[in-house]
């Protein structure tokens, strides 16, 4: 009789005509009983036997029908303990050694190719510097017209940012939790939480950072909305306002201002993204990637909560960085509203 090869060898067979159980088992193996003679092995390599598949040794001595017959029955014992037969892995007796350096050896190269450093290619390092250099050239050329700016001047700006926390069914209705307010050179002169009548149903706290006791009614240091907003429009007064999507924190604090007296960073054209498909709509983009792209600074670091001072700050940075190019197509578009009018 021709013996068996490879994947398809089988146990021999008594004079019964049964197949022998021709199984090493090993120390680190777990017996999975017997079927027709047949014995399951499985190394244990992982917590759970799901996660790593069953091995079965094949004895050595089959004919390629009689290994057919070994792996078939193997399958049926595995369905009839609810393996999946995809789990199932058929090594030849004595050749268990091998495939454990196999297995080994593509361990250790997985490994290496995990702790191998891939370096930069010096093209896009070069590329990098120079994109790198260009911008810090355009941050100094914009500060040295703006340190040129009259201290009168610069007190006219102030930027904003407010914190919300959510309210009603599911959380989805927002409610002012924070505001605070910046002026020219990044110093606070408002920073207050602010009570929430309202049951808070979402406080939001991985991305808004209040928590309960920050707008609970004990705590001394927080505002009354009502005291919150004069606070805010007393600061405001005649002032021009920088912030980043003004609208949503406009609305939470319940105030107004002139249209004219705004500046906000993510309804400046050449800081949205065109979209559509002929690219003519735009959209705002994050105040986090703007000033990382522009000005190289991070705000609003992943699984950090936000702080509306940073933002705030960055809002102003942000205009900062635009501004001469900012006031001048106003100004254009203002002179070309006045031609109309005439």
């Amino acid at each position: 009789m021709a013996k068996a090869r490879g994947d398809g060898d089988d146990g021999a067979t008594d004079n019964d005509g049964n197949v022998k159980s021709g199984l090493k088992r090993s120390a680190d193996q777990m017996d999975y009983g017997t079927v027709d003679g047949i014995s399951i092995s499985s190394k244990k390599k992982a917590k759970t036997d799901n996660e790593q598949p069953t091995t079965i040794i094949i004895p050595v001595n089959l004919t390629t029908q009689e290994a057919k017959k070994f792996r078939k029955d193997a399958r049926r014992k595995a369905r009839a303990q609810g393996q999946s037969e995809d789990k199932l892995k058929f090594i030849i007796e004595g050749e268990e050694a091998i495939e454990e350096q196999k297995e080994a050896a593509a361990k250790e190269e997985k490994k290496k190719s995990k702790n191998k450093k891939e370096y930069p290619r010096i093209n896009e390092i070069l590329s990098t510097h120079a994109s790198q250099k260009k911008q810090q050239e355009k941050i100094d050329k914009q500060n040295a017209i703006n340190s040129a700016i009259p201290l009168a001047e610069k007190q006219k700006y102030v930027a904003i940012d407010c914190e919300m926390v959510g309210i009603g069914t599911d959380g989805v209705k927002s409610a002012l939790a924070r505001a605070s307010v910046t002026n020219w050179d990044g110093e606070v002169l408002l920073d207050t939480f602010v009570r929430v009548p309202e049951r808070v149903t979402d406080f939001r706290t991985h991305v808004s950072g209040v928590r309960s006791k920050d707008i609970h009614a004990k705590n001394e240091d927080a505002m009354e909305h009502e005291e919150c907003r004069l606070k805010v429009g007393e600061l405001l007064m005649g002032k021009i306002l920088v912030g980043h999507a003004l609208k949503n924190d406009l609305s939470a604090l319940m105030i107004s201002h002139p249209r004219s007296e705004i500046r906000d960073t993510a309804r400046y054209k050449p800081f949205m993204r065109a979209t559509g498909r002929s690219g003519g709509k735009l959209r705002p983009r994050k105040l986090r990637d703007l000033v990382y792209e522009h000005l190289g600074m991070r705000i609003q670091v992943e699984g950090e909560a936000h702080c509306s001072i940073d933002d705030a700050k960055a809002s102003m940075e942000l205009y900062k960085y635009a501004r001469s190019r900012w006031e001048k197509e106003l100004e254009k578009g203002n002179k070309g509203i006045k031609r109309g009018k005439k």
